[in-house]
């Protein structure tokens, strides 16, 4: 007596092989996923690859948790139990972004900073308008062309920060510090790397100082990753005499070891500060929304972050992040 096999019934010899390549690929993404966990963990990103995936890893956290329960439907509890650690870890890692921090005793002058990268054609209406909402003191402004500034200057920006120091391009290489306050170009304080990175003393009313860069270095892609990590290390660290702020799109995340060794010297990053460390700024394409952080205030540790917003504008593809600092 024959036994028939139909289409909705598959052989039984196939039965394991299926089962075999399921646990196989639950246990590839279980791997996959623990190695992530450990290289973000312990900084270990070595090339371009890694520097890309380190950006996206609060997705990861989604993944890890997808990836532990479909191993657990299709009874792989080794799996899970891997694919479940690495979800735990990468929480442990991100979720302190979405908590408060304690602020510093702070008691000083109040600095309005806005940073909008450009991308060389931002509406500049729009900005002129985001500045006057947010009373900024000192706007920070990478992929600033020269046709930008002059349309930034027509729509009212000198009349708003008449103090700047511009290092303007054809292209998007280019960068602009504009104050509300008198600055002096900072010439010697670190050597650039990347796009230009203009820096500039600004003295407040009362007689404060602070010393300001705005930030933008290349991005880590194939072997520009290099010279992203050693223009995130030729930044100037903060100084026992003078407040320090960065400001600008930093091509980089606090899920990269580069930004937080930079953090470590002695900054803080405006939005972890206030909880809003997930809040993402690129890219900001219609209908894509902005998925990662990368454009950032950063500040002294000594400096108190009373707000921090972000912002839509139209004609860049990235977002605008504003802070509200109270210098010690």
């Amino acid at each position: 007596m024959s036994t028939t096999v139909t289409a909705e019934q598959p052989a039984a010899d196939e039965l394991p092989v299926r089962r075999r390549r399921r646990r196989w690929m639950s246990w590839t993404a279980a791997v996959l996923l623990a190695l992530w966990a450990l290289v973000r963990t312990f900084g270990w990103e070595r090339g371009s690859f890694e520097a890309q995936l380190m950006t996206v890893t609060p997705y990861g956290v989604v993944l890890a948790a997808l990836t532990s329960a479909v191993a657990l439907l299709r009874r792989n509890r080794w799996a899970a139990l891997v694919a479940g650690l690495a979800c735990v870890t990468m929480i442990a890692l991100v979720a302190p972004r979405t908590v408060a921090a304690e602020q510093p005793p702070a008691k000083g002058a109040t600095l309005r900073v806005l940073s909008i990268n450009l991308f060389g054609r931002a509406d500049a209406a729009a900005v002129v308008d985001a500045v006057r909402r947010y009373d900024v003191d000192v706007f920070s402004a990478p992929e600033l062309t020269h046709a930008e500034a002059d349309r930034l200057d027509a729509a009212g920006l000198r009349g708003l920060l008449p103090y700047r120091v511009l290092q303007a391009e054809a292209d998007v290489s280019g960068s602009g510090i504009y104050a509300r306050h008198p600055v002096t170009e900072l010439t010697g304080l670190f050597t650039p790397i990347g796009h230009n990175m203009p820096a500039a003393a600004l003295t407040l009313p009362g007689g404060s100082r602070v010393e300001f860069v705005s930030v933008h270095p290349n991005p880590p892609l194939g072997r520009k990753e290099q010279e992203w990590k050693a223009s995130l290390r030729a930044l100037p660290g903060p100084s026992p005499s003078v407040v320090r702020v960065l400001a600008g799109d930093f091509n980089a995340g606090l899920d990269h070891r580069p930004f937080r060794e930079l953090l470590a010297r002695g900054y803080v990053d405006a939005a972890d500060q206030l909880g809003q460390g997930l809040t993402p700024t690129w890219p900001n394409f219609r209908p894509m929304p902005p998925i990662i952080a990368i454009d950032h205030v950063v500040a002294d540790r000594r400096v108190a972050v009373r707000d921090f917003e972000v912002l839509d504008v139209p004609g860049t593809d990235h977002r605008g992040v504003f802070a509200e600092l109270q210098l010690p």
